[in-house]
């Protein structure tokens, strides 16, 4: 055990509320080290597999950001699994500001890190939703083709 095991939920919300400064930008460097070294990583645009890659997805999604804001909502942990709840405020570079809602499931592993981490969202959705051109016909068409 090296003493950075995921232990409660308040845990995770004090990691988490961390990650995103009062800038803007985001440095996962203090929650990097309780990430297991096989940390599984999916959301609805990709799947990363191992600590190196998750670290550069994440100095991808900093570049890519002019401005990026996490407010965590709820956080609960039964057993092994962490649900949290968040609205993540982001300003790509040439766009406007999109709120983006979502929750993230995470897998804690026997030795206490986070072996798995499923974030769902709808980021077209939420995105597009903050662009008048794009919000009504974005959701007429999915009213009409998935219901």
């Amino acid at each position: 055990m090296d003493g950075f095991c995921i232990e409660s939920a308040d845990q995770i919300r004090e990691l988490w509320s961390k990650t995103y400064n009062t800038e803007g930008k985001p440095d996962w460097s203090h929650i990097l080290p309780y990430y297991d070294d096989n940390i599984l990583f999916k959301d609805t645009i990709q799947e990363i597999r191992g600590i190196e890659e998750f670290k550069k997805m994440t100095e991808r999604l900093a570049e890519r950001s002019k401005e990026l804001k996490m407010a965590v909502l709820r956080v609960i942990k039964e057993d092994n699994v962490v649900f949290v709840e968040w609205e993540m405020t982001i300003l790509f570079k040439k766009t406007r500001t999109s709120v983006i809602y979502g929750a993230s499931r995470l897998s804690i592993s026997e030795g206490g890190k986070i072996i798995e981490q499923r974030d769902y969202y709808d980021l077209w959705g939420d995105i597009f939703d903050n662009i008048p051109s794009f919000r009504k016909p974005y959701r007429r068409f999915m009213r009409k083709h998935f219901g």
